[in-house]
């Protein structure tokens, strides 16, 4: 039996290229894998490159739940569990304090993000670089992202290549409007911001969902034509379902 949905989400059939509008002509500067360096409140700051190959290798099928409502079920991620990279090159090799409790994940087309580490360090997420059996595309986040499934997307950073340790998030100033952005962002709980309740955003947000994805979709058209991409079927903008 399928599970019931989220508070607040509706199911989408398809799985657009999203996210916050600035970044919508934004895209990696290396395609290929890159290092991803490590950094922060750490005793040496390390670059982690054939290091992640030496991980086991992990597949799961997990949910992706977007902050805007809409949720694209049963995508098969294929990477490395974060908990692995943690434990088997961090500590290690970067050197990080026992007393480490906050990361903050950067990608190469500028987004940022951070989460608690204990909440990276749940089995299920994921540094993903294959998706559905392929390698992981660039509206997707190639060559690297972040995939964590008990949060919202929004802390799945694409284009992964900079995580940052640190003691407290004392520094950290999120994008965009405080109130639209959680420090956990769990699903479970409807943390889609701060201060104002998740029901109110669902409605706030719904109607941007079409037009969102249609400019990421357009941008991403843009970026085929100019690299010469393999086409791509478009991906639909997710049904914005009435609001609850």
């Amino acid at each position: 039996m399928t599970p019931p949905l989220p508070p607040g989400q509706h199911e989408s059939t398809s799985f657009p290229r999203f996210g916050l509008l600035p970044f919508a002509h934004r895209f990696p500067s290396v395609f290929h894998p890159v290092p991803l360096r490590i950094s922060g409140d750490v005793a040496t700051p390390v670059e982690a490159g054939p290091e992640l190959a030496r991980l086991a290798r992990v597949e799961q099928c997990s949910d992706f739940h977007c902050v805007t409502t809409w949720t694209r079920r049963g995508l098969r991620w294929s990477g490395f569990r974060f908990l692995d990279f943690y434990e088997q090159i961090v500590v290690p090799l970067a050197g990080a304090p026992p007393e480490a409790r906050f990361v903050v994940l950067r990608g190469q087309d500028g987004a940022r993000t951070s989460l608690p580490l204990d909440d990276l360090l749940a089995p299920d997420v994921l540094l993903a670089d294959r998706l559905d059996g392929e390698p992981l595309p660039i509206e997707h986040g190639a060559p690297l992202r972040l995939v964590a499934p008990a949060h919202y997307g929004y802390k799945s950073v694409k284009h992964l290549d900079r995580i940052e340790l640190w003691r407290s998030d004392a520094s950290y100033r999120p994008f965009g409007w405080r109130f639209m952005v959680h420090p956990r962002a769990r699903v479970a709980y409807e943390e889609r911001g701060r201060w104002v309740p998740g029901w109110l955003l669902r409605r706030l947000y719904r109607p941007l969902i079409r037009p969102t994805a249609a400019r990421f979709e357009r941008a991403m058209q843009q970026l085929r034509d100019a690299q010469g991409f393999p086409e791509r079927e478009p991906s639909r903008p997710p049904h914005a379902a009435p609001p609850a």
